[in-house]
């Protein structure tokens, strides 16, 4: 019998377009080895343009999904995205405190593909409250990261990224990984937080045009580098460097934005096609 691969819990919503949700972060841990156990938290209504509608699913029902497989497999990380409302958040901070020793890898989601608010200042406290405590990595862009550190929008405005990924650091998750997509730099300056500061710097090429599921993408990386033993400095750093990839391939399936392809090590080079075509 051959050994499982590493097993990565999520919780997230769907979201049809695939670009990102289950699907993606499906594509993403299967593409880096992983086997992934899909907790349905909300039903959303999208394309690749934007959201149109979503629907939460029952706390109870769950609760169920993640607790009957937690009994059945040995789970090497959680990766929480999209929660869809407060009771669902609740379910998953009960469960983060029943088992402390899985890594849990947490991408909270403010804003819908098309901007709309997705969580109320009511959720953002949850979350600050009761998930932050319980997570070992914290993958955020700039502006979440300044909307978790403070509720004051003239704080917001006037913050850095390291001001703000220290005093989140305060409500007791291990490490805060920011991303400087929306920063007016030449280049996306990633920042890698702990109890100490700055643990490491990336910066990598902007790319043109725009994408719907680089988060996803990014924290789903995340935990299955570390589902599959990495340390963390070394799992963020790995995490990058595939989702820069996946971007650097993504494709325009739709009439909206691109979405990252999670699989670009499998699909022919163009040298490679030239071969087959001659073989």
């Amino acid at each position: 019998m051959n050994p499982a691969p590493p097993i990565v819990l999520v919780f997230a919503a769907n979201d049809p377009s695939a670009g990102g949700g289950l699907a993606a972060d499906i594509l993403t841990l299967s593409s880096l080895g992983c086997h992934p156990l899909p907790v349905l938290t909300a039903v959303t209504v999208q394309d690749t343009a934007g959201t149109e509608d979503f629907l939460a699913m029952e706390a109870d029902m769950v609760s169920d999904q993640a607790r009957f497989v937690l009994e059945d497999m040995q789970i090497a990380a959680i990766r929480v995205g999209a929660l869809g409302s407060l009771e669902n958040l609740t379910v998953v901070a009960e469960i983060a405190a029943d088992y402390p020793d899985i890594p849990l890898i947490l991408e909270p989601v403010f804003t819908t593909a098309g901007s709309d608010e997705y969580a109320d200042e009511e959720m953002i406290g949850a979350v600050r409250e009761m998930l932050l405590p319980h997570t070992t990595v914290l993958v955020v862009s700039s502006l979440a990261a300044r909307r978790l550190a403070t509720d004051e929008p003239d704080e917001q405005d006037g913050m850095s990224m390291d001001e703000a990924a220290l005093r989140i650091r305060q409500f007791g998750c291990e490490f805060v990984l920011v991303t400087g997509t929306h920063e007016q730099t030449p280049t996306i300056n990633n920042g890698l937080f702990n109890r100490s500061g700055r643990a490491r710097q990336d910066s990598w090429e902007r790319l043109p045009g725009s994408f719907h599921g680089a988060g996803t993408t990014l924290s789903s990386a995340v935990a299955a580098f570390i589902a599959n033993g990495m340390d963390i400095p070394q799992a963020a750093r790995e995490a990058q460097d595939y989702t820069w990839n996946a971007l650097k391939h993504a494709y325009r399936p739709g009439m909206g934005q691109s979405v990252p392809d999670r699989l670009f090590w499998a699909r022919p080079k163009p040298e490679d096609e030239g071969s087959a075509a001659e073989d």
